[in-house]
């Protein structure tokens, strides 16, 4: 790069750097500077400017014209950029690059925008926008004197194109006068590259990917003659956009480092550890700790796939919950990934299906926060992959992982906390605002409550965040609620549908209850969950969860201490402050409505007691609101790793280091525990149970006891049958009473309460015609076809029992005790 600066030596304090491109004119530019000087002598302080005339090359009097303004006022300067003409960007990014200014101003050296429209842009930027440029689009722009009709219809179309290509929502990005924040000015004309007229289409981008907001200002402009401009420039202009936006593509792929190929491939083979048990056989192995749920998720991905096979309604199925059936969108089946996944499911069955999409999701989530933190929080690859572990692989995360893929199939929330953050930056708000809405939809799909709780999160770090930088508030407040209103109107109309069948719809239901201990204990927060690795106790977890898949916190207290350390040491940061409230305050809401003090009999009102009936939250498990700290401790040690790796001393780097290592290796995951499945039986396996259930007359299998929460191993007989037979009783979610209330699985009948009964307590009760009476009304109601007991704890007892509610024995067929109703019909 070839320039010369005459004039002065670099000036020292400089508020505001005018720069002006010049190629060959000298009859416009002496009266364009006379104006700029002229006006900033009036307006600006004596040693707070300085004009920069780049000659590009000129072969006339430009020089000389700046020469000659130079001996009058030593603040003018000429920088030549060559022996020859290279073109505007060329020329422009001489002059910004040399400047010194806390401000740079463009301007062209027609002055087609008068140099006082200067105090426009600069309310603009002192407003805390990034850029103030000027526009001639804009509501309330002044054209006095407009160009040629057809220049001015070719410089729109091309605006139209720019628009669309590379900078959505600017109208006019080819206007010669713009005013920029100086460093950030610098930064983005050192990294630009075409030498053209493209170059402010190459600075706006870079702008916008640095999410620096820019604000477009109207002004007054009019229309010079001796303009540069050619016909061929418009050509010109199209193969530089052509060019950078191939270069913006070969940029993403470059930007993705080995490392960051690396730490994927390690959170992949994260999650397959953690699932090994499972996948050495996953048609049959089981995951105890998942109780039943891992029956239930096969069979919610089974049923989406046989429902979309056979063009059904994927929102309903009576295939269990028979004759009422069951809401599916009320029971979250995934229908983001089971309808996606249907041909997996159909090819290699339920259990690989729901393998696979726990172990991608799990990986995939650890990624999308990797690239979240790299993104807005840390440089350091390092750093980023140890708090993206943190949020991802979190005790709270491995307890869910055993049995609910929609608690850690979260890669869409990263990717709406990012779209979140773009909005405050004001600048694509319509845009980001819609895709906001599209990946709010799409997580409905994914999980609702997840969506719930990470809304719960961005909001205490909103309220916290803004607190601290009430300055940022101002500057974002508007943008981020019109575009939270964009998102809004695109998500509604998306889920407006499936929302109200999951709320009004059949077998729809108002609230469900998880009893009065479902908060956290304060010890819970402190302990370490039963899976990990080194600090592992299953008898303490148990004793504060309510069970192995609900073990919300255990995040340990060392690495509790070492969270409270990094926040008292990195306090002075804004960023720090409001995670660390953001952490607390869903610490505390997780505790419940009523916070018991340990080892004393003093109960507290917890906060959570102002939403636990508020709709929506009525329905959450509020242990799970510790969820939240999980990314959010996350971001903390990744602040901390950054700031270690920064640190000259290498005593002080082994010390911090060595205290993050023993803070994480007690909570280390250990892989989930798996075991061998039950066989299904072959009357069910080899569909001997055809002979004794007419489908096509609508009867069903009943299993004894009837399915339910406790014992739902009939679901997998169903997926193994392909949904040849329909059954009652199940485990879902689904309505009781006049109200509606949530229940787990069916509404019980006296038949199916009766042999519940015997079968937790071992306890054959007397049995008579009034019982009798009502096994045929239950019977007929379930459209029972045959009643099938398979061998398990007091079996002995269930079959005395059916045996006298039926009125004859049982026959062992297949592998199970079957009482065929139709005998002695």
């Amino acid at each position: 790069m070839s320039e010369a600066r005459t004039g002065v030596g670099p000036r020292v304090g400089v508020d505001l750097s005018v720069v002006v491109p010049a190629y060959n004119e000298e009859r416009r530019l002496g009266p364009t500077l006379d104006a700029i000087v002229a006006h900033l002598t009036a307006t600006e302080a004596a040693e707070t400017w300085e004009v920069l005339v780049v000659d590009d090359g000129s072969t006339d009097g430009t020089r000389e014209v700046v020469a000659a303004v130079t001996e009058r006022d030593s603040r003018v300067q000429l920088i030549r950029g060559g022996p020859r003409n290279r073109g505007k960007g060329h020329a422009l990014r001489l002059g910004v690059c040399a400047s010194y200014g806390r401000r740079v101003l463009l301007t062209d050296a027609d002055l087609a925008a008068p140099i006082d429209e200067l105090e426009l842009l600069d309310k603009a930027l002192s407003e805390g926008h990034a850029a103030a440029i000027g526009s001639r689009e804009a509501p309330g722009a002044r054209i006095e004197r407009r160009q040629h009709r057809l220049r001015e219809n070719l410089g729109r179309a091309g605006n139209l194109l720019i628009r669309g290509l590379v900078v959505p929502g600017i109208r006019d990005t080819q206007c010669g006068f713009k005013l920029f924040d100086g460093e950030r000015a610098r930064e983005a004309f050192a990294a630009s590259r075409l030498d053209g007229f493209g170059i402010d289409v190459e600075i706006l981008r870079h702008f916008r990917r640095a999410d620096w907001s820019v604000a477009e200002v109207p002004i007054r402009w009019s229309h010079q003659p001796g303009s540069k401009i050619r016909a061929g420039d418009y050509a010109h202009v199209l193969g530089e956009l052509a060019s950078l936006k191939g270069r913006s593509v070969r940029a993403a792929a470059r930007s993705v480092r080995p490392t960051d190929v690396l730490a994927v491939l390690v959170f992949l083979l994260m999650a397959a550890a953690l699932y090994a048990g499972r996948w050495i056989d996953p048609n049959g192995r089981y995951l105890p700790d998942s109780l039943q749920d891992q029956n239930q998720w096969e069979w919610f991905f089974a049923v989406t796939a046989d429902n979309v096979a056979h063009l059904r309604n994927p929102l309903f199925s009576d295939f269990q919950g028979f004759p009422d059936g069951v809401n599916l969108m009320a029971n979250t089946v995934m229908l983001g990934l089971s309808v996606p996944f249907t041909p997996v499911t159909l090819a290699l069955g339920p259990a690989v299906t729901l393998g696979l999409v726990m172990t991608l999701g799990l990986a995939a989530t650890a990624a999308a926060w990797y690239r979240l933190l790299v993104k807005r929080l840390v440089r350091h690859r390092g750093a980023a992959f140890t708090g993206a572990a943190l949020a991802a692989f979190a005790p709270p995360m491995v307890s869910h992982a055993n049995a609910h893929p929609n608690f850690i199939v979260l890669f869409m929330i990263p990717l709406i906390v990012d779209r979140a953050l773009r909005l405050c930056a004001g600048t694509r708000t319509v845009r980001d605002g819609v895709v906001l809405g599209l990946m709010a939809a799409y997580q409905v799909f994914l999980g609702e409550e997840p969506l719930l709780l990470a809304a719960m999160g961005m909001l205490l770090f909103a309220a916290a965040y803004g607190a601290v930088r009430p300055d940022v508030a101002r500057a974002s407040w508007r943008p981020l609620l019109k575009g939270l209103g964009v998102a809004a109107l695109t998500t509604l109309p998306l889920v407006a549908f499936f929302l109200s069948w999951q709320f009004f719809g059949p077998q729809s239901y108002k609230s469900i209850g998880h009893g009065d201990n479902a908060g956290n204990s304060p010890l819970a927060l402190l302990s370490f969950a039963e899976r990990s690795l080194l600090a592992g106790d299953r008898e303490r977890a148990d004793a504060l969860s309510l069970n192995p898949t609900e073990q919300n916190a255990f995040y340990g207290w060392p690495l509790v201490l070492l969270a409270l350390g990094i926040v008292v040491r990195l306090w002075e940061r804004p960023l720090v402050k409001a995670l660390g409230f953001t952490a607390v305050a869903a610490a505390v809401l997780s505790l419940g409505p009523e916070i018991r003090l340990p080892r004393t009999d003093l109960v507290l009102p917890g906060p959570w007691a102002l939403l636990a009936d508020r709709p929506l939250f009525e329905s959450v498990i509020e242990g799970r609101v510790a969820m939240i700290c999980a990314p959010v401790l996350g971001m903390l040690l990744a602040l901390a790793f950054e700031r270690l790796a920064e640190v000259p001393g290498l005593g002080t780097r082994y010390v911090g280091f060595l205290a993050i290592t023993l803070a994480l290796l007690p909570i280390v995951p250990a892989p989930l525990k798996s075991q061998d499945r039950p066989e299904v039986p072959s009357f069910i396996a080899d569909g001997t149970w055809r002979s004794y259930v007419d489908t096509a007359a609508g009867e069903t299998l009943v299993p004894v006891p009837l399915p339910d929460p406790g014992n739902a191993e009939a679901l997998h007989w169903q997926t193994t049958a392909r949904f040849g037979f329909r059954m009652p009783g199940g485990y879902f979610n689904g309505p009781y009473g006049e109200d509606r209330t949530g229940i787990y699985g069916a509404v019980p009948r006296h038949t199916s309460a009766l042999l519940r009964d015997v079968r937790y307590t071992g306890r054959t009760p007397v049995i008579g015609e009034a019982w009798q009476a009502q096994a045929r009304k239950d019977f007929a109601y379930w459209h029972a076809g045959a009643l099938v007991l398979r061998p398990q704890y007091y079996d002995k007892q269930l079959r005395a029992t059916v045996d006298k509610l039926v009125g004859r024995p049982g026959k062992w067929v297949g592998g199970v005790w079957v009482w065929d109703l139709h005998e002695g019909e």
